[in-house]
């Protein structure tokens, strides 16, 4: 099974096997992450097109939305495939103007997991990312106090699998030095490589690094090089950008999000570019 996953399987620990092309299920929510759909049959066939085609790796949240996601996601796919993993992250809520709100302590945090339990309806959560790094601030737990209440949960069976998202080489050590940390999931992509030595060290560790907006998100990727480079290839410069990522380590995993159907299968084409090492060089000296 797992060797026929989109962009090969990578295995984890305890056992734990991820699709590397997952699916970000953000794009899901209203304008803003916000509110319902706006094509709410649109969004449940997305989810269904991805696990029919393969995908076992869905991200998401409770604050997406919020609510809305999760709850389109046990529509769609509840009772869901034994190899399916839901990645679910928390540490923020959504204010009524659809503002993102520090939700940090730990009582906080283990409510967010009760409530992704019910919406998502599980009994246990496969892995959930402590959310650190947000706008308005980190809370005023200090991390060990955050992860450590996540470490509690899944001492109780609450949670099979912990990760990080927006955080420093130094955050992870010390949330390492609480329980073993799965999954990393922070903002990187072709442009975006400030992250390049933390990606090399997940992999060194068999961490897998979860690139969000691997796409550019909000600000799409804009590249004379990629858009020429595409050409050649007779690709798009999005598959591209997939298959960079893909090449860039061997636990580099994706979750480009889309409400698309016909997105979502352009997505999981670039898991068949491969990309010569003379076009690789030409696309780092992007992020250089």
């Amino acid at each position: 099974m797992s060797e026929n996953l989109p962009g090969g399987a990578l295995t984890l620990a305890d056992g734990l096997t991820l699709s590397r092309m997952g699916y970000g299920a953000m794009q899901l929510a209203g304008p803003g992450v916000f509110g319902p759909p706006l094509d709410r049959d649109g969004a449940l066939a997305v989810l269904r097109e991805a696990v029919d085609r393969g995908i076992r790796h869905i991200d998401t949240s409770d604050f997406y939305g919020p609510v809305v996601v999760n709850e389109l996601i046990r529509e769609a796919l509840h009772p869901y495939p034994e190899d399916l993993h839901l990645v679910t992250k928390v540490g923020a809520r959504r204010g009524a103007d659809a503002s993102w709100i520090p939700a940090l302590e730990p009582d906080e945090l283990k409510a967010q997991i009760r409530d992704n339990l019910k919406h998502l309806g599980l009994d246990v959560l496969d892995v959930v990312n402590l959310r650190v790094g947000v706008a308005e601030g980190t809370g005023d737990a200090p991390l060990s106090e955050q992860f450590g209440a996540l470490a509690e949960l899944r001492q109780e069976g609450l949670i099979r699998h912990l990760g990080l998202s927006n955080v420093t080489p130094d955050q992870l050590t010390e949330a390492q030095a609480i329980a073993p940390v799965v999954t990393v999931q922070n903002l990187y992509n072709l442009a975006n490589r400030q992250d390049d030595a933390l990606v090399d060290r997940c992999a060194a560790e068999n961490i897998a690094f979860a690139a969000f907006f691997p796409l550019g998100g909000f600000t799409p990727l804009q590249s004379d090089t990629l858009n020429e480079v595409a050409a050649r290839l007779d690709a798009s410069p999005q598959q591209v950008a997939l298959a960079w990522l893909l090449q860039r380590s061997p636990t580099t995993v994706l979750i480009p999000g889309t409400s698309s159907v016909a997105h979502l299968r352009d997505n999981m084409a670039a898991v068949d570019l491969k990309l010569p090492a003379k076009v690789i060089e030409e696309l780092d000296a992007i992020g250089g």
